[in-house]
């Protein structure tokens, strides 16, 4: 004889209730982590507990992301239905959409500062551990490329300097080899006139010499 189709209807025992959310909860967790691995699906599961305790699970992609993704794709649903936004069941319901995504975002921050973290079970615990360790992995691989384009500019920079340096060097020795150049010709000419000058005094001196022996003479005469 086959079992009968139990009847769901709520746990009155409350201790009975509590560890019946308890053993569903993980099994549902268990479940929404198997279908996201074996399927390849992005899954996002929210539950909250009698006295609001959150418990939740998010494959590889963030809770954030997934939400998101949800809101878009509620968003192309409803302009496909075309329904009426003045209406204020409309408005009800987006205001309390956004209201429980600003809690989703105000918990995970809380998470990732390491603040509330002992409502957490081990698996919440390690999905988060695994979302910080991605956002590390991206902000340590953007952080050297930044640090990689800034070497490779001063490097960059450094090269251009030298080159100007090089170039500055060239004009200096090319002017200190005119200047010297210019030097060497100054006194050339410089010797050149003190040697006319002196040749010019020579031949003053021969000339004065002369002529008083031709004076003598044409005095004997």
């Amino acid at each position: 004889m086959g079992r009968g189709r139990v009847q769901l209807k709520r746990i009155e025992n409350k201790i009975n209730r509590q560890v019946t959310f308890s053993k569903r909860r993980s099994g549902l967790l268990k479940k929404a982590h198997e279908i996201s691995v074996l399927c390849d699906a992005d899954v996002g599961l929210i539950v909250f507990s009698t006295k609001g305790k959150l418990s939740e699970y998010a494959s590889d992609s963030s809770m954030e992301r997934i939400l998101e993704r949800y809101d878009r794709y509620s968003y192309a649903e409803k302009k496909m239905k075309e329904p009426d936004l003045e209406s204020p069941a409309s408005w009800s319901l987006e205001h309390a959409k956004l209201k429980a995504r600003m809690e989703v975002l105000q918990r995970n921050q809380k998470h990732y500062m390491g603040d509330e973290l002992d409502n957490l079970s081990m698996k919440e615990l390690q999905n988060l551990e695994h979302q910080l360790d991605g956002s590390l992995k991206h902000i340590r691989t953007r952080k050297n490329q930044l640090m990689n384009e800034s070497i490779t500019e001063l490097q960059k920079k450094d090269k251009s300097l030298r080159e100007q340096n090089n170039v500055l060097a060239k004009k200096i020795k090319e002017k200190e080899n005119e200047l010297a150049a210019w030097d060497e010709q100054q006194n050339n000419e410089l010797n050149s006139s003190c040697f006319n000058l002196a040749q010019l005094n020579h031949d003053l001196n021969v000339t004065c010499f002369d002529q008083p022996q031709n004076l003598s003479s044409s005095n004997i005469s």
